[in-house]
């Protein structure tokens, strides 16, 4: 079985969160290849076939640029925080109709102690009212992607709500908390010796497996194929 990941990919992030400046990281840049960046990479190359076993209409890019694996550098043009780099690894495998991460997706988090897959869509933009229209609609159907097998036992719901129900719907709709979802977004986690393990890939794409009927659902109320 294969092994994508080492504990050499969480230590240089814990180091990094120590020494989150430009002169640092110009001296580990090469352990940031080596450790991070090309683990990475082909782990969004064997994962394709897994992926398109789930659906064929997601994409795994192996682009160092615009490709499925986020970049390290932060974009600090509008933030209070001005430390140059994130202190995880992650991948996410859009949709081939997305070119954000704003897409629906599966994706994958490493960080020191806080290891998630993650599937759904974060922060949709319009597109959350067709999924809420969609909840209205189909409530069978997205009772049914909720409690698809293994789904609501090894995932949970994430993200941002409404403080109040969204204009234009009923406030006392049973479904009423999904519907005030500004986020739709599930997440079950791993510990690091996980994803260090002979295998790890396989265990990401059963996590996948289990979650795509929620995908599926969110991914087709916005218009999509799935």
């Amino acid at each position: 079985m294969q092994t994508h990941f080492s504990s050499e990919l969480f230590q240089f992030l814990v180091e990094l969160q120590a020494n989150n400046n430009r002169p640092w990281f110009a001296d580990n840049k090469a352990r940031y290849e080596r450790d991070v960046k090309e683990p990475l990479l082909n782990f969004i190359a064997d994962f394709e076939p897994h992926l398109h076993s789930i659906s064929k209409h997601f994409v795994a890019d192996t682009r160092a640029n615009g490709g499925s694996m986020f970049r390290i550098y932060r974009d600090i043009r509008f933030s209070k925080d001005k430390t140059p780099y994130k202190t995880h690894g992650a991948v996410h495998f859009r949709h081939e109709a997305g070119k954000s991460a704003h897409a629906p997706g599966f994706y994958l988090h490493l960080g020191p102690d806080d290891v998630f897959a993650g599937v759904g869509i974060w922060r949709p933009d319009t597109t959350v009212t067709r999924i809420r229209e969609r909840i209205v609609a189909d409530a069978e159907g997205w009772h049914g992607a909720l409690k698809a097998s293994g789904f609501a036992e090894e995932f949970e719901l994430g993200g941002e709500s409404l403080k109040r129900p969204p204009r234009g719907f009923d406030p006392d709709h049973p479904d009423i908390e999904d519907l005030k979802r500004k986020d739709h977004i599930a997440a079950v986690s791993f510990t690091e010796e996980e994803v260090a393990a002979p295998g790890f890939i396989d265990s990401f794409a059963d996590a996948c497996r289990t979650a795509s009927p929620y995908a599926e659902f969110l991914t087709t109320a916005v218009g999509l194929p799935y």
